[in-house]
């Protein structure tokens, strides 16, 4: 029997969980979420709000977002249609890996998932047209608390595909300030 399968990055608290697909000659299911299983991995998050975004053109660009104060936020993203490019970053200021980033392909067609835990900037490149994305937060939206850092902070130094188009930013996350700031 298929195991559901955590994959560690370079930094330890960002994980890539790929839930096991049951496939027939009618298509697949699977269970992309179970509090308990992720429990067994040292996950243990309640997720309270479920958040659902399109993105028509290949390249578009949306963060590197996160909820500062009392209000941050783990998430759990998945593709429901296409393929990113994802990335967190590390804004814990007492972290050894501050400052430092992780990227996966997360896809459809894999049925991966990346969990971005608390303390941790987030954001993405679709790498296929009519790309939609999913995913658990673990805190509810607060406005106040919304922030984010600019998509090419320098300092940063993301490794972004070739094909990140910056003229599909939001005028929100044009307008983000570099991590330094």
């Amino acid at each position: 029997m298929a195991t559901l399968r955590i994959e560690e990055t370079t930094i330890p608290e960002v994980k890539i969980i790929t839930p096991p697909r049951f496939a027939d000659e009618r298509g697949f299911f699977q269970e992309t979420w179970n509090r308990r299983a992720l429990a067994e991995f040292g996950i243990h998050t309640d997720f309270v709000q479920d958040n659902h975004s399109l993105s028509d053109r290949i390249g578009t660009l949306r963060g590197l977002h996160f909820q500062s104060g009392d209000a941050p936020q783990a998430k759990l993203v998945r593709v429901v249609r296409g393929a990113i490019f994802d990335v967190a970053v590390d804004i814990r200021a007492a972290s050894p890996t501050f400052g430092r980033w992780v990227s996966a392909v997360i896809s459809q067609k894999e049925g991966n998932q990346i969990f971005v835990p608390r303390g941790f900037a987030h954001g993405f490149c679709t790498l296929e047209p009519e790309t939609e994305v999913v995913y658990k937060v673990d805190a509810y939206y607060a406005p106040e608390h919304d922030k984010g850092i600019i998509w090419n902070d320098p300092f940063l130094s993301i490794d972004w595909p070739g094909c990140a188009d910056p003229s599909t930013l939001s005028a929100k996350d044009r307008a983000l300030p570099r991590l330094g700031d």
